[in-house]
C-alpha cells in the first residue's frame, strides 16, 4: 500500500460549517482510494459545526481551536499531516470519488510536477450544477503576469514542495492560494487533469462570491508588488513583464472593488492600470473583467433561481 497508495492527507478547514461540512467529508469518504488521512479542523464555529463532526469520530481526526483564520488553519493542518501528498477542501465544496485517485496517478506519473489540478463544476447552494470550469493548462508566466489562477478545488501537490514553500500567507484573506501558488510554482509545474473531479459552491457567504472589504479587494495590487520585491531566482521574462502584472492586479482589484459597490474605487484602480500600462486597454482582459465585475453575481443568482424552478434533480 506504500508503494502503490502513498498516503494522501486532506485537511479541511471549517467555521460555522453547519449547512455544508457533512456533504465535504462525505465526498471523502466516498473517495475510491484506499490510504487517506483526513484532518479536520473546526477554527472556533459557534453554530452546530462540533455537533456535526462529532458523528465522524471513528473515521476522520478533528480538533478544534480559537480561530485563527483559514491560511493559519490550513498550515496547523499540513504541519499535522503524514501524507506524502497534501491536500485541502473547503468545508462547503465536494470531491467526486475518483478525485484521489487520479490524482495520486497523475502526480506518480509525472515526478516532475509537484502539484495536479483538475476541472470542477460550479455548484449553487442546492447542489445544483452551474456550469463546468476548464481552467487552462498550466503557464507560470500567465499566472503570474495576467493574475490567473488556474488551480481550484480538487487540488493535491507534494508534501516536500510544500515544505520547501512554505505555508499559506495568513496577512491575505481574499487571494492566499493564489500567492501560494505563485511560490509553489517556482519549485516545479502543475500538471492540469482535464476531467471534473470537484465541485466548487457558490452562495453569498463563500470567500469569492461575498462582498470583500477594501484592503481585501486590494490584494491582488499587494501579493503582485511584494512578488517582486521579495522573491528571488525569478526568471528574467518575468522581471521584464512587471509592468503589465502590476496593470493586470490593479485591473482584478478594480473588479473586486465594483463587485463591493465601490465604483470610485474600482474606477481609481482601472485607470492606474492604465497609466502603468497603457497597452492594457488594447487587451481583451479588462473588458472580460468589466463585464465579469457588473453581471457576476446577478448572472448566478438568476441560474440559482432557473434551477430552484425547474426542480432539476442534483447532480454531484
Amino acid at each position: 500500500m506504500t508503494t502503490c497508495s502513498p498516503l494522501v492527507s486532506i485537511v479541511i478547514p471549517v467555521y460555522n460549517g453547519e449547512d455544508y461540512i457533512s456533504s465535504a467529508i462525505e465526498s471523502i469518504l466516498q473517495q475510491d482510494y484506499p490510504n487517506l488521512e483526513i484532518i479536520v479542523l473546526d477554527d472556533g464555529s459557534n453554530d452546530n459545526t462540533q455537533i456535526l463532526l462529532r458523528q465522524y469520530d471513528d473515521r476522520i481526526y478533528w480538533e478544534s481551536h480559537r480561530n485563527m483564520g483559514q491560511a493559519n488553519t490550513l498550515n496547523k493542518g499540513w504541519a499535522m499531516a503524514k501524507g506524502e501528498f497534501l491536500s485541502y477542501l473547503s468545508a462547503d465544496d465536494l470531491l467526486m470519488p475518483k478525485a484521489v485517485s487520479t490524482s495520486v496517478h497523475c502526480l506518480q506519473e509525472h515526478p516532475e510536477a509537484v502539484m495536479a489540478y483538475c476541472d470542477f463544476n460550479l455548484i449553487d447552494p442546492e447542489s445544483n450544477i452551474i456550469r463546468k470550469v476548464r481552467p487552462p493548462d498550466f503557464d507560470y508566466r500567465d499566472m503570474l503576469v495576467n493574475i490567473v489562477c488556474p488551480p481550484g478545488p480538487g487540488v493535491f501537490f507534494r508534501k516536500n514542495a510544500f515544505e520547501l514553500a512554505g505555508g499559506w500567507n495568513s496577512g491575505f484573506r481574499q487571494m492566499p492560494d493564489y500567492e501560494y501558488w505563485l511560490r509553489l510554482g517556482l519549485i516545479g509545474a502543475f500538471f492540469h487533469i482535464p476531467e471534473v473531479l470537484a465541485s466548487f459552491r457558490m452562495h453569498d457567504q463563500s470567500q469569492s462570491f461575498g462582498r470583500g472589504d477594501p484592503q481585501k479587494s486590494d490584494e491582488p495590487i499587494r501579493i503582485i508588488a511584494e512578488y517582486f520585491r521579495e522573491q528571488e531566482d525569478v526568471p528574467e521574462s518575468i522581471l521584464a513583464s512587471q509592468a503589465e502584472a502590476m496593470a493586470n492586479a490593479h485591473l482584478v482589484s478594480s473588479q473586486l472593488h465594483w463587485r463591493s459597490g465601490r465604483h470610485r474605487q474600482s474606477v481609481s484602480r482601472m485607470i492606474e492600470a492604465i497609466r502603468i500600462f497603457p497597452r492594457v486597454v488594447l487587451k481583451k482582459k479588462i473588458y472580460k473583467l468589466i463585464l465579469n465585475a457588473l453581471f457576476h453575481r446577478f448572472a448566478h443568482r438568476l441560474l440559482w433561481k432557473v434551477r430552484r424552478s425547474s426542480h432539476l434533480p442534483l447532480n454531484v
